[in-house]
């Protein structure tokens, strides 16, 4: 099913949530609202819902200040997490995650655009900056480190140097950039669960 039709789709059941503790916290950036469904500034959640179908994960609940998912990866237990705080405050949902869960930064992956990739691009990284994205900048803020994969999905720069970003990140993919976007999606879709699976250098490789 293509990630355009997908988008909100819900598992019917809980039957993948495993007793063990989590061990990662996938998280895909993004901003609630249907206004904003299938906007370049939320590739995140377009991937996690692409995710969350391919590998059978539980009903999206309410919590942590956002939307997440229970599912079994590769063996182990991941919460999938769509924050509910809007971009510039995604730190608050990562954080309450990742304190009531324990789990360690460097098991955070996040998923996010980034306006310097041309459509479809994909840039795996262990860690680093922000590199000017608010999501980002606000979960570095509030955990203090830097120290978390993640994957950015290429969005395009905007059309002109004048073009307010906002009004860019918020605007919707052309219709010959659709099939470019869902093979990325796809693609970071392989990407994470290599990552989960202690592969990062294997994604990185493959993917960037």
């Amino acid at each position: 099913m293509k990630i355009f039709e997908l988008f909100k789709s819900i598992a019917s059941t809980d039957s993948n949530e495993s007793a063990g503790p989590a061990q990662y916290l996938i998280v895909g950036l993004g901003n609630p609202g249907d206004k904003y469904t299938h906007t370049r500034h939320n590739v995140g959640f377009m991937v996690l819902d692409l995710f969350a179908d391919k590998f059978g994960a539980g009903k999206w609940k309410l919590k942590f200040k956002s939307l997440y998912a229970d599912v079994v990866v590769n063996g182990k237990r991941c919460i999938l997490m769509k924050p509910s705080t809007y971009m510039n405050r995604s730190g608050e949902a990562v954080q309450e995650a990742m304190n009531f869960y324990k789990i360690p930064i460097e098991n955070v992956i996040v998923v996010c655009d980034d306006i310097t990739l041309s459509p479809s691009r994909i840039r795996i990284r262990i860690k680093g900056s922000d590199g000017g994205h608010n999501g980002l900048k606000n979960i570095i803020y509030l955990t203090g480190k830097n120290t978390f994969p993640r994957v950015r999905i290429g969005v395009g720069a905007k059309p002109h140097p004048d073009y307010d970003l906002a009004d860019w990140v918020l605007s919707n993919f052309k219709k010959d950039e659709i099939p470019l976007m869902e093979d990325a999606f796809e693609k970071s879709v392989d990407a994470i669960s290599l990552i989960v699976d202690d592969n990062i250098n294997k994604a990185m490789n493959m993917y960037n």
